[in-house]
């Protein structure tokens, strides 16, 4: 597996408006982060990479619809470790797969082991949200050695009878290409917002309207929606019917249901054990922006670990999952 950093290059217009609307939202949670890139050879991609603070490094990846800077909120409360944030391919300022050549699983293992290398990460913890969490399985199952601790947060689209969003149903449909066109303003924002669970954080004012401000930035300056819908549509729809035609079906696992996706997500991870932590916090998506307080201090019981006696866990109460 090949990859390297890059240097960052100069920008036209449309990605610097863009940026000016990220970073607003960043400083809105009193953070400034690096940036830089990282090439992986196969499938050919150009990683967007973004980095705040020092110490134990986490990599963050992000949920479908969302790039990395929508992790802000709980990176403020992540003090003392080096948050890694990618933007996933075709997201943000992060070039595209074509998903009709490429399965997903394969990708989030190859983009996954070129981040660590190129970071040069002998070990790491991950944070996936949504199917973010494909990916930090992904790292874990092809590269359990450079691998801590993992958390969850969300649903990710593991198992192939699990339920999809409702707007990420309208978006993969013929429906969808017309959605992609429409020209984005913040009322679109919020309504995509309230599809995707986040209607009592809406009415309860818990997300800043900077927020909505760089997220019309995000759908006006660059092809997220475009390319998120390519991946929704074809690397996980279609494989999911390929799978339910397989009979592939959910064992119940435990005293509640919810973990047993976890679970059997943990089979192919060598030493991996599962630690279920359910919490009454609205919607998961939801603790992710707009509870990241809870989150963050939750996360050590929200874990997917290897158990080998050679390696120990972090420490602090606030230590990644």
């Amino acid at each position: 597996m090949a990859s390297r950093a890059v240097a960052m290059e100069a920008t036209d217009e449309r990605t610097e408006r863009y940026r000016r609307a990220e970073r607003a939202l960043w400083s809105h949670y009193g953070l400034e982060p690096s940036e830089r890139f990282v090439e992986i050879e196969s499938p050919a991609v150009r990683l967007r990479i973004q980095e705040v603070g020092s110490g134990e490094p986490i990599v963050f990846v992000h949920g479908g619809l969302w790039p990395a800077v929508a992790l802000a909120p709980l990176v403020r409360e992540l003090p003392g470790y080096r948050c890694i944030l990618l933007d996933r391919p075709g997201c943000g300022l992060s070039s595209p797969v074509d998903w009709r050549k490429h399965e997903i699983w394969t990708v989030a293992t190859t983009v996954m082991g070129g981040v660590v290398d190129a970071l040069r990460l002998e070990q790491t913890h991950v944070i996936g949200h949504s199917i973010g969490g494909v990916w930090a399985l992904r790292l874990a199952q092809g590269h359990p050695s450079r691998v801590g601790r993992i958390g969850i947060l969300g649903a990710s689209p593991v198992l192939a009878e699990m339920p999809r969003p409702g707007f990420f149903r309208i978006l993969a449909s013929p429906i969808g290409a017309l959605i992609t066109r429409l020209p984005q303003n913040q009322d679109r924002a919020r309504s995509m917002l309230r599809q995707d669970g986040h209607g009592p954080s809406l009415d309860a004012g818990r997300i800043p309207d900077v927020f909505f401000d760089w997220h019309v930035a995000l759908v006006r300056n660059t092809e997220t929606l475009r390319n998120e819908r390519a991946m929704i549509r074809d690397a996980v729809i279609r494989r999911r019917r390929v799978a339910s035609r397989a009979h592939l079906r959910a064992r119940r696992a435990g005293r509640d249901p919810a973990a047993a996706p976890l679970r059997r997500s943990a089979v192919p991870i060598p030493r991996a054990r599962v630690d279920y932590a359910k919490q009454v916090v609205g919607g998961a998506a939801q603790r992710r922006a707009e509870c990241p307080t809870q989150t963050a201090a939750t996360c050590p019981g929200s874990t997917m670990r290897p158990t080998s006696a050679t390696r120990s866990a972090p420490s602090s109460t606030t230590r990644p999952g």
